[in-house]
């Protein structure tokens, strides 16, 4: 069990680098095909499946690819800087682990605090994409579910007779993340070797829909490439780029995911840029080719309101075994995803609760499985409640924006290392100084911007929520603080 050093009151107090590395209790089974894996399960997703489309169809246009390349250079700043931190700290909790290193307690909580939003909430996102190909799916043969029971209270349903109707709730969302999160209970190497199949399976739906998607492209659909703005900031022209890309921003969270894995890799400082750099690689080229696909057969106005365009496109070949197996492979995807997220986000708080800033209830391994599983069961009910309640687009948002958040905490978390501990031993090392650092932290902040005023008072709320738990609980019962578990 870690213990501090000198106890302080500080609210920059940091954990001492060389205390990072202690017996978390959990196993080492991960190598770097397995991270690799687990990050292309994580980032090809609702981002691609679902967001594409909106993203598309409410700010972008065509110009959605150009979007996914604006992400990528922004989201590959970042990967570097994880990777080399990762290498340096290999423990679970991500970029709280870092920035409780580099810049501190309270911005560690932050951070900490943050991550719920993007994982869990990214989760949710995920899930409600689930549902809407899986209803889709079982529509085509010729199983309807209640169509009540398959979206949010905040979305409604246009009957067949006219009229609309709102929704209750989006049970199969529900429904599998709770199948999901005991699958993680039950332990990572059986949860990675999951997550391979399924992205193999993925990677092959993502090649056929490229493949067999080619030949119906309308280039007709393809103009204007950027519609002219709307007369408002964020719909279409070049504003409309940058706001779809900080909407699709949540498809590139998976690498920074890998890192919440740490402490149960074989050999962290040497696998986990492999896994960061080769998943985001990987991905990036995926995403720009999909989505040429995908708007050259969909014309971009179809796509603002559809839950699952990629199953509107491939509807629209008429190759009826390829659009099963295309629906099939999504919802593999998104099961992936699903894996990903909710494993990092009960990482994050484990090492939150280890050290001291959260109850011990969330460090607390299962005696068989060797997991958290009460921090997993807890997030299981919370994300299953934000997947019933919320629609998409809306989580979709306040994911990214808790992304790109940590991002830049991160890019900033290199350069202070980099003054503290200029000898520290880095199997990965960024070239260029502090050249990478800022130019991610410049490019994230400009996505930011561009995402909408209530998108960001939700932060804002939920940071306020946050620093209240903090003072109220976490600074007092911190090992930082002296006091013991």
């Amino acid at each position: 069990m870690l213990q501090p050093v000198r106890p302080s009151s500080s609210l920059f107090r940091r954990k001492p680098l060389d205390e990072t590395a202690t017996d978390s209790g959990l196993k080492r089974v991960l190598g770097p095909v397995s991270l690799i894996a687990l990050g292309i399960g994580a980032i090809i997703g609702a981002g691609l499946f679902s967001l594409t489309g909106i993203a598309a169809g409410d700010n972008a246009g065509p110009a959605v690819t150009l979007s996914y390349i604006i992400a990528a250079v922004a989201c590959g700043f970042a990967g570097l800087c994880y990777s080399e931190l990762a290498s340096m700290i290999p423990v679970a909790g991500s970029a709280y682990s870092y920035a409780y290193v580099t810049m501190g307690e309270l911005m560690a909580w932050i951070i900490g605090w943050d991550l719920v939003l993007e994982y869990a909430v990214g989760a949710a996102t995920v899930s409600v994409s689930w549902s809407g190909y899986v209803t889709s799916l079982l529509a085509g043969w010729g199983i309807h579910l209640p169509a009540r029971l398959t979206v949010s209270p905040f979305e409604t349903i246009h009957l067949a007779g006219g009229g609309t109707v709102h929704g209750i709730a989006n049970l199969p969302a529900a429904c599998i993340i709770i199948l999901v999160s005991l699958l993680l209970i039950r332990g990572t190497s059986e949860s990675a070797r999951v997550n391979a199949a399924i992205v193999v399976i993925k990677l092959a739906v993502i090649a056929a829909f490229i493949g067999f998607g080619l030949p119906w492209i309308d280039t007709a659909n393809y103009h204007p490439f950027i519609p002219p703005n709307a007369g408002t900031f964020g719909h279409f022209g070049f504003s409309g780029v940058m706001r779809a890309a900080g909407t699709i921003f949540f498809a590139y969270i998976g690498f920074d995911a890998l890192s919440t894995a740490a402490q149960e890799t074989k050999n962290p400082k040497r696998d986990m840029p492999i896994g960061i750099i080769g998943s985001l690689l990987i991905c990036t080229t995926a995403y720009v080719c999909f989505s040429f696909v995908l708007t050259g057969i969909v014309n971009y106005t179809d796509m603002a309101n559809d839950p699952a365009p990629v199953a509107t496109a491939i509807d629209r070949t008429h190759i009826l075994w390829l659009q099963i197996a295309v629906k099939l492979g999504v919802i593999c995807g998104f099961t992936s995803v699903l894996l990903v997220l909710l494993l990092g986000q009960s990482r994050v708080f484990f090492a939150m609760s280890r050290d001291g800033l959260l109850p011990p209830m969330f460090s607390h391994t299962h005696p068989r499985f060797h997991t958290p599983w009460l921090s997993n069961l807890f997030f299981m009910a919370v994300t299953g409640l934000l997947a019933a309640f919320l629609p998409i687009a809306e989580l979709g948002h306040m994911t990214s924006i808790g992304t790109l958040l940590a991002f830049v905490i991160v890019c900033a978390g290199v350069m202070v290392l980099r003054h503290q501990a200029p000898d520290r031993e880095r199997k990965f090392r960024l070239p260029g100084g502090a050249t990478i650092p800022v130019l991610g932290i410049i490019s994230c902040l400009s996505v930011m911007v561009s995402l909408d005023g209530l998108t960001w008072l939700r932060l804002v709320v939920w940071l306020l929520i946050g620093l209240a738990i903090y003072f109220l609980y976490g600074r007092k019962r911190s090992l930082l603080n002296g006091r013991p578990r």
